[in-house]
């Protein structure tokens, strides 16, 4: 009888052991889960939200001005959406323009869950693709930069740069509106506006 109870007890020793054991590696999975999520992982989770509150980023840029963003593309280093909460208004931001995200508290859970997308193109696609197609639609956009705010159209996007055609916003790319071609590193954009 008391043989029972001793393996009793040393079964449920076990038992409790081999659940901790589980336990522990379930919480060091996720501490390595979190510590491979990048920032585009948490917008692209947020953007996936059913929570529309969610779903509007607010981030802070590296000049310091607080924007709201609803991303309705997240692509490998840059997202687009609607900018400000403006009627009309879309922005691109490049990632590396984010100083930092400004995620309530009740949607802070909702943007840890990354997870597998599946194959969406513009995952893959980085923001000198995105801009090259601006060039040949010939977009007029605003570009803001850290210390300044062109109106204009892209003429040419290279590696690490681009070429604005400055003119007014409302006037078309022609040769004679232009005033000058401003050369921008990519890594001073803060914001397109469409």
């Amino acid at each position: 009888m008391r043989w029972d109870h001793l393996f009793d007890d040393l079964a449920g020793q076990l038992e409790h052991e081999l659940r901790a054991e589980e336990a522990d590696l379930q919480h060091e999975e996720e501490r390595l889960r979190l510590g491979r999520l990048t920032i585009r992982d948490r917008i692209a989770a947020l953007q996936r939200s059913s929570d529309p509150a969610a779903r509007r980023v607010r981030y802070r840029s590296r000049s310091g001005e607080v924007h709201t963003l609803r991303p309705l593309t997240v692509g490998r280093d840059w997202m687009a959406g609607d900018l400000d909460d403006r009627p009309g208004i879309q922005g691109v931001v490049p990632f590396s323009a984010i100083e930092a995200l400004l995620i309530d508290r009740g949607h802070v859970a909702d943007s840890l869950t990354a997870g597998p997308e599946g194959p969406v193109l513009a995952a893959r696609l980085g923001i000198a693709f995105l801009l090259r197609d601006l060039c040949r639609r010939r977009t007029p956009l605003t570009v803001e930069t850290t210390s300044a705010t062109v109106t204009g159209t892209i003429d040419r996007v290279g590696r690490d740069h681009l070429d604005v055609a400055v003119h007014e916003l409302e006037t078309p790319r022609r040769e004679s509106a232009v005033d000058h071609i401003r050369v921008i590193a990519l890594d001073q954009v803060l914001v397109l506006r469409l």
